[in-house]
């Protein structure tokens, strides 16, 4: 069997490309894959939005459940209305209308979420491939006839950072050895609660004055970074750009625990959450079906709308107030990781599914 393998690959500065670095390496293990061939027997799609994945159907992975913004930033104001329609019947051609002219708010109006616009990649697929219950659930409300298979999010172990590099790096950014250092990292949109999280960390430094809190990332919205500049100002607060992968592994292992909110949902399984729980670090997320698999003491769970703050500084709180908390969650959160996300055993779901689907 010679599969095809379609996706970003590093050097694209997404998780996406990541991730499909990684899974490409441990799929050659076990067989044939080749980066997109003309002909293959079985096709492994990493975006559902592929057009290729329309033509000659295969297995399409969805890293989120949400594919509107995609049609938003790619299609015209005609085939964004009729995309819409597909999915939604022709009922829905005065809200799409209205969508479209809205879309400047698409990154935090929650009815561009609730909207995914996936039915026909999911009902074109052999199968679709998600890694969490959220998404899963996703798929079957809006293609009831996909066939959708939960694969957990892949972790490869990183190089080790040593505790001397670390220390340094903690110096390099002006952070004492003695502080907690949260940080929110990654691309930084609205949906990642990135003014709820420095407003709550503002509260937090007031009452733990050790506390700090690095953002790094690139911000996907000019309008959300001019809002929370004044913020990215304020005492305890380190703001760094893109991270290249060298310098995001001494950044993780720098860290202290993780914030990784997210709200509208999309389905998505962020890759840095399972990355940082891997090395052990503790990860603040939402309580969503998104980490319904993570064991309750294996994370932090923070509630989503309006008691989304004070759920926030509760767990910020409780991190830095109680020697050890923070390490014990840690290591659950690694020997979860180390138990049910290895990129061994990811490959091997993948290659059974392509040998069923394999035409």
């Amino acid at each position: 069997m010679r599969v095809g393998f379609y996706s970003p690959l590093p050097p694209a500065p997404t998780g996406v490309a990541d991730y499909a670095a990684a899974l490409l390496d441990e799929l050659r293990h076990h067989g044939s894959v080749e980066v997109a061939p003309s002909r293959c027997d079985a096709a492994l799609y990493h975006l559902g939005n592929n057009r290729r994945a329309l033509e000659q159907p295969g297995v399409a992975v969805l890293h989120d459940a949400v594919l509107h913004h995609f049609f938003l930033g790619a299609s015209s104001e005609r085939d964004y209305i009729e995309e819409f329609v597909y999915n939604y019947g022709e009922w829905s051609h005065g809200l799409a209308r209205n969508l479209w002219r809205a879309r400047a708010a698409s990154g935090s109006d929650p009815r561009y979420f609730e909207y995914p616009l996936l039915k026909r990649i999911a009902e074109r697929s052999r199968a679709v491939v998600v890694h969490n219950p959220g998404a899963a659930a996703v798929v079957e409300r809006h293609a009831p006839g996909a066939r959708v298979v939960e694969i957990p999010h892949l972790f490869q172990a990183p190089p080790p950072v040593s505790a001397g590099e670390t220390l340094r790096y903690r110096q390099r950014l002006g952070v004492p050895a003695d502080a907690f250092l949260f940080g929110l990292l990654g691309y930084l949109r609205e949906s990642k609660r990135v003014a709820a999280v420095l407003e709550v960390f503002r509260q937090v430094r007031r009452e733990v004055p050790r506390a700090a809190l690095l953002v790094a990332g690139r911000f996907v919205s000019s309008d959300l970074e001019r809002a929370v500049a004044p913020q990215l100002r304020e005492p305890g607060v380190v703001r760094l750009p893109f991270l290249p992968e060298g310098e995001f592994r001494r950044a993780a292992h720098a860290l202290d625990a993780c914030v990784n909110l997210r709200w509208p949902a999309t389905g998505e399984t962020s890759g840095i959450a399972i990355r940082l729980m891997g090395i052990g670090k503790p990860v603040l997320v939402t309580d969503s079906p998104e980490c319904a698999r993570f064991p309750e003491d294996a994370c932090l769970r923070v509630e989503s709308g309006v008691a989304e703050r004070e759920s926030l500084h509760e767990q910020m709180i409780l991190l830095t107030s109680i020697s050890g908390v923070a390490s014990a969650i840690g290591a659950r959160g690694a020997g979860h990781i180390r138990a049910h996300h290895r990129v061994e055993e990811a490959a091997k779901l993948y290659w059974g599914l392509l040998c069923e689907c394999c035409t």
